[in-house]
C-alpha cells in the first residue's frame, strides 16, 4: 500500500496506542483526521503539538464515538479507518459497566455503519487479548474460547462479533487486530508496567494486586506496526488476528526485571484494592503469533528487556507527569 496522502481516521487517537499511531501514520506520509474526546492523559497535548508541528497533514477533531452524527461526519472522505476508541480499564468497568458497554459496543456500532456509508476501503477495529479470559490452552490462538471475565471483555466481545457480522452481511472490509498487553513510553498508570516503573523509582515498596498471573507484553513500537499491515494486508477481510509477543511472563517475575533494572533494594507488597474479584483475574495471558507472521507478514522486533529499559529510561525523565501514590482506574 501506498501510504501517501492516503486519507486515514484514527478513533481514540489521544490514547497511548492512538497516538504512536496517528504518528506512524504521518511518518509514513497519510493524512490522519485524529478523533479523540480530548480527555485522554496526556494525549489532547501531544495530538495539539503533532497538529502544530505537522500541518495540514494532521486534523484534530474533537467528538465521541457513542455520537453517531460526529462520526459518520468524521469518515466522510476517508479510505481506512483505524477504529481505537474505547473505554480500556477492567477495573472502571466494575465500577461502570453500563457507561463502558455503551460505550465500547455502540461506539462499534456507530463506526461500522458510517465506514459503510462512506464506502471506505478498510476498516481495522481494535480487540484485546482480554477478550479470551483465562487460557483453556496456550499459546492462546485465534480460535480459543471467548470469556467474558469483566464487563470490559464483555463490551469488546460483542462489539467484535458485530463488526464480524458486518462483514458477513454488508461485505464490510473489516479485519480485527487483537493487541496482547502493550507497553512503552508515555503509557498511563492504568497500566502495570508503569505503574511497577514509577513506584520503583519513587519508593522502597511496589503495591501490586496479584503476582502470579502471567501476560504477553508487546512493546509499542511492535504493536503500531501490527495496526500498519493489518491496513495494508489484503489477505485478511474478516479475519482476527493476535498481535502478541509469543511469550510470557508473571506480573511477580516482572516486578522482580524491573526493580533489577532500577537498581534498588524494593519490597513487593499486596495491596487489596488492586485484585480484581476471584472470578474475573484472568490468570494466563500468552500469545499464538503464528497467524499474523504467516497472513499479514508481522513479528515482533523488541525484547521484553530492551522495551523496558526504554520505558523505564522515558519515566525516569517524566516522572513529573505520573502520582505514583495514586490508584488509577
Amino acid at each position: 500500500m501506498n501510504w501517501k496522502n492516503k486519507k486515514v481516521l484514527v478513533t481514540g487517537a489521544g490514547g497511548f496506542v492512538g497516538r504512536h499511531l496517528a504518528e506512524r501514520l504521518l511518518d509514513l506520509g497519510a493524512c490522519v483526521k485524529a478523533f479523540d474526546r480530548n480527555n485522554s492523559q496526556n494525549g489532547s497535548e501531544f495530538l495539539e503539538t503533532l497538529a502544530k508541528t505537522r500541518g495540514k497533514d494532521i486534523e484534530v477533531i474533537r467528538g465521541d464515538v457513542i455520537d453517531a452524527e460526529s462520526i459518520e461526519t468524521a469518515c466522510k472522505g476517508m479510505a481506512i479507518i483505524f477504529h481505537l476508541a474505547a473505554y480500556v480499564g477492567v477495573p472502571y468497568s466494575y465500577l461502570h459497566p453500563a457507561e463502558v458497554i455503551n460505550n465500547n459496543v455502540m461506539g462499534a456500532v456507530n463506526v461500522l455503519i458510517s465506514a459503510r456509508n462512506n464506502e471506505m476501503e478498510k476498516i481495522v477495529i481494535t480487540s484485546t487479548s482480554e477478550v479470551y479470559g483465562t487460557a483453556r490452552y496456550i499459546p492462546i490462538d485465534e480460535d480459543h474460547v471467548l470469556q467474558a471475565q469483566s464487563p470490559y471483555s464483555a463490551s469488546k466481545i460483542a462489539a467484535d462479533k458485530i463488526a464480524e457480522s458486518f462483514y458477513h452481511s454488508f461485505n464490510l472490509p473489516v479485519a480485527i487486530i487483537r493487541p496482547f498487553n502493550v507497553y512503552g513510553p508515555g503509557q498511563s498508570m492504568r497500566a502495570i508496567i508503569p505503574t511497577i516503573i514509577t513506584q520503583a523509582l519513587t519508593s522502597d515498596k511496589i503495591m501490586i494486586g496479584s503476582l502470579t498471573p502471567t501476560r504477553d507484553f508487546t512493546y509499542i513500537s511492535d504493536t503500531v506496526e501490527g495496526f500498519i499491515k493489518m491496513a495494508e494486508s489484503e489477505k485478511n477481510i474478516g479475519e482476527v488476528i493476535n498481535i502478541g509477543s509469543g511469550s510470557e511472563i508473571s506480573i511477580g517475575d516482572l516486578a522482580g526485571k524491573i526493580i533489577k533494572m532500577v537498581n534498588k533494594d524494593i519490597e513487593i507488597s499486596f495491596d487489596n484494592q488492586r485484585k480484581r474479584p476471584e472470578k474475573s483475574e484472568v490468570n494466563r495471558l500468552f500469545c499464538n503469533n503464528a497467524k499474523a507472521r504467516q497472513l499479514i507478514g508481522w513479528f515482533p522486533k523488541v525484547s521484553l528487556d530492551h522495551g523496558l529499559r526504554d520505558t523505564i529510561d522515558w519515566i525516569r525523565q517524566n516522572i513529573h507527569q505520573y502520582n505514583p501514590n495514586q490508584y488509577h482506574l
